[in-house]
């Protein structure tokens, strides 16, 4: 019985944690994993601006590192449209079309 009073008293052999409980921690924990979206300045979204334009122009592929909270996300394709109107290209991907937003884009390669 003395152990058992010991350190942290009656509650040390009794520790349980609820579900809804544990839910919660896990996503707690989850949240914390997530990061900030990098701000580029004015010469880097120019650089990504002229190789998206030059990329549709001449109909090569291009490269692209798009945002994401938790992790980069590198696609690859060529860009068929530009919509000016809403900031935003088509891409070309292997076999589907996929409208990427030009605030989603981190870096580009051609």
């Amino acid at each position: 019985m003395r152990s058992r009073l010991k350190d942290n008293g009656l509650y040390e052999t009794s520790r349980m944690i609820m579900p809804e409980h544990r839910e919660a921690w896990l996503a707690q924990c989850e949240q914390q994993k997530r990061r900030g979206k990098p701000d580029l300045d004015d010469q880097e979204m120019q650089r990504i601006s002229e190789v998206l334009v030059d990329s549709y122009n001449r109909v090569s592929t291009v490269d692209l590192i798009l945002f994401n909270p938790f992790f980069e996300e590198p696609i690859s394709g060529v860009i068929v449209g530009l919509n000016s109107a809403r900031c935003e290209i088509k891409l070309m991907l292997e076999d589907e079309f996929r409208w990427v937003s030009l605030a989603e884009i981190v870096s580009v390669n051609q």
